[in-house]
């Protein structure tokens, strides 16, 4: 009870040493009169006891100034009080905007003799009111205490871009709908000043929602020019006219103010160079494309044509000082020009924008000693069959401290696309998944994880990540593999035809192949894949010879004549105790039951040399596509949508060629942060995998 008693004291006093501070700002108003003339406009009705004498304006600086004052002592004292930010901002904008409202009407009252209601009516419409409301809120928004916890406010980012996203849908509303500029809506959007507002609302409205989707992703740098807009937007409304859009601009700016630390994601330090040559590649475009115009309609224009007349029309037009026509140029030209200009400066201001709050552009990055560690760390911990495939060239390695463990990724379209399940001890794999999502955030990428295993799905559950079921990777147990049986006869029968045929098969390591019959392999790969690219990144080799020569195998078929005509290329898994099918190229002479015959032959090398398991293609989505499944009406949906990709991504096929070996199945997932992520993940997946015609993977 005394500490509940002695913190209402302290309250019950801040209060009162505010409205102590607030009427002595006003009283210093009244004394500090500068003897000389002072820069800048004067603000009308700051002293409205004294209009009768016609000293009712006071010079803006001076105005500024003293309220200055008063919002630093104001913010030092609810920091005293151990006022939060955000909080301060707001009971100190609300306090003295009521105050200056209350003493101003009262004021306006007295002097002017007129009703309450038109007192108080005039005395809204004051910028003297707003001003000291704005420059209080921003000193408790500077000088308040920062938030405890740093995962307290969560929602404080989406709330304020939320916030930020309408006042630019209300200007692209009044920007479409012009009739409405004199009702509530003009009033409450940002950027309702005539003249200035009216050519600036669109493209504001646009900028607003464009800046409010990377406060939404903390972004700092649209965190900087939210503020700017809307702090300028509330000056704007001030000095064409104080109305509620002030105020609205106003509390949105003070509210991002005070929570700063909410929008820490920090830009791509890279970015900065090519924004700038960016910028003046467009500059040196727009210029030159108005420099070409005016000189080949020079008869339109009312002087000879220059550089300078060239470059004062150009800068006027896109400054949009000419948005209703030049008059120096006549006819039809005189009008198309500057809105042709104005629309490619606003075209350029947005790309712009867009690439300055881009994600953090991807650099791939795979030094000697990274790869050799990589190595290592596969031949001694990597058990999953998915994770000989992290040696690719392709993909970047992500260690964590004591570099136990890493993960393979790249980045598509700003989506941090990880290969499989991370690789290493298992004591480390938790603080590795930890500092991975804090690297990909502090980039603003996205996360999705290809092809997890179930062993790891509780890890990513306890970092917030969410899982979607993928398909089925195809395992075969060398053990129990066997051609007995109803079952498999069809590929009794094709291992039967081929050995009668003459085709017979070597098993080589990747150090036993000469440079003849190397070239052989690559020309049969190429001709397989044609013009297609290579296909595959979770669970594929981008290269024949990448891995060295503990690491793969070569199953190659020969035709009776002795040529190669086809192979199937594994990774190995060591401490998996695994062969995993990297690809299986032949040419398209051979006969049907070729690819089932070397598989057949692969299993039996595989168990005479000690491993295990043998891994197959991965099933996409088995579990629905697996004929006697049972499924509900949505997975029915799904299922007809999928057989309907059967041309572009043969998933049907690949289902049944694995069913005729009488594989395992072992569940695989995808692996992300949000659900409205999924869309976007799933195009960056296809785009990773080489099925979409552009990667969007950055490399340098």
């Amino acid at each position: 009870m005394a500490r509940r008693a002695a913190r209402g004291a302290a309250l019950a006093g801040a209060v009162l040493t505010g409205l102590v501070v607030a009427a002595a700002a006003s009283g210093w108003l009244y004394l500090v009169q500068p003897s000389g003339p002072v820069p800048g406009p004067p603000l009308p009705d700051a002293l409205p006891l004294d209009e009768l004498s016609r000293r009712s304006a006071v010079p803006l600086l001076v105005f500024v100034a003293v309220w200055s004052a008063a919002a630093l002592l104001l913010g030092l004292l609810a920091r005293l009080v151990r006022a939060r930010r955000l909080t301060a901002a707001l009971l100190l904008a609300l306090g003295a905007g009521s105050f200056a409202y209350l003493t101003t009407g009262v004021s306006l009252l007295v002097v002017r003799q007129v009703p309450a209601l038109d007192a108080f009516h005039a005395a809204a419409r004051l910028p003297a009111v707003y001003l000291p409301a704005g420059l209080a809120g921003l000193g408790g928004a500077l000088l308040g205490r920062r938030g405890g916890r740093d995962g307290e406010g969560e929602l404080a980012p989406f709330t304020l871009a939320a916030l930020v996203a309408l006042a630019g849908a209300f200007d692209m509303f009044v920007a479409i709908f012009p009739e409405y500029e004199s009702s509530l809506v003009e009033q409450l959007a940002p950027l309702p000043v005539p003249g200035v507002g009216a050519l600036l609302v669109a493209p504001v409205g646009l900028g607003l929602l464009v800046i409010a989707r990377g406060l939404a992703r903390r972004k700092r740098r649209a965190w900087q020019l939210a503020v700017l807009l809307l702090g300028g937007s509330a000056i704007l409304h001030l000095v064409h006219g104080a109305h509620y859009g002030a105020a609205a601009s106003a509390l949105v700016a003070l509210a991002l103010v005070a929570r700063r630390q909410d929008f820490h994601v920090r830009g791509d330090p890279g970015a900065d160079t090519r924004i700038v040559a960016r910028t003046l590649l467009f500059a040196a475009l727009i210029y030159g494309y108005g420099a070409a115009a005016l000189w080949v309609n020079r008869l339109t224009a009312d002087q000879p044509f220059s550089a300078g007349f060239a470059l004062r029309e150009t800068t006027a037009a896109l400054l949009g000082l000419r948005l209703r026509g030049s008059a120096h140029l006549s006819g039809t030209f005189g009008q198309w020009f500057p809105l042709s200009i104005l629309g490619l400066g606003l075209t350029a201001a947005a790309i712009v924008l867009l690439g300055w709050l881009a994600p953090w552009r991807y650099r791939l990055r795979q030094d000697a000693r990274e790869r050799e560690l990589a190595r290592r760390l596969v031949a001694e911990w990597g058990a999953d069959t998915l994770a000989p495939f992290a040696l690719r060239a392709d993909k970047s390695y992500f260690f964590d401290d004591e570099e136990r463990a890493f993960l393979a990724y790249t980045v598509v379209g700003g989506v941090a696309i990880v290969a499989g399940d991370p690789v290493g001890a298992a004591a480390a794999l938790d603080g590795l998944v930890s500092r991975f999502i804090a690297f990909a955030h502090a980039r603003d990428w996205r996360i999705a994880i290809l092809g997890a295993s179930e062993t790891w799905l509780d890890l990513y559950r306890a970092h917030g990540l969410q899982s979607l079921y993928h398909g089925d990777e195809a395992v075969v147990d060398t053990a129990s593999f066997s051609l007995e049986g109803r079952q498999i006869r069809k590929v009794r029968q094709s291992v039967t035809r081929l050995k009668a045929a003459g085709y017979r098969v070597d098993v080589l390591r990747p150090r036993a192949i000469g440079d003849a019959l190397r070239a052989e392999l690559e020309a049969i790969a190429r001709a397989w894949r044609g013009d297609q690219p290579e296909k595959g990144f979770v669970m594929a080799i981008d290269a024949l010879f990448r891995l060295e020569d503990e690491e793969a195998v070569f199953v190659i078929g020969r035709a009776a004549d002795g040529t190669p005509a086809g192979f199937l290329h594994f990774a190995v898994s060591r401490a998996g105790s695994a062969l995993s099918l990297s690809s299986m190229p032949r040419l398209r002479t051979t006969p049907n039951g070729f690819n089932e015959w070397l598989v057949c032959e692969a299993i039996a090398w595989a168990r005479e040399h000690g491993f295990e398991r043998v891994s197959l293609n991965f099933a996409p989505f088995a579990a629905l596509l697996a004929p006697e499944a049972e499924l509900s009406r949505v997975q029915q949906v799904q299922r007809r949508a999928l057989l309907a990709l059967k041309g572009h991504f043969q998933l049907d096929n690949l289902l049944l060629f694995n069913r005729k070996f009488l594989p395992g199945w072992e569940r695989r997932f995808v692996v992300y942060e949000h659900r409205r992520d999924l869309p976007r993940v799933g195009l960056a997946a296809l785009a990773a995998e080489a099925y979409l015609p552009l990667s969007g993977r950055q490399r340098r």
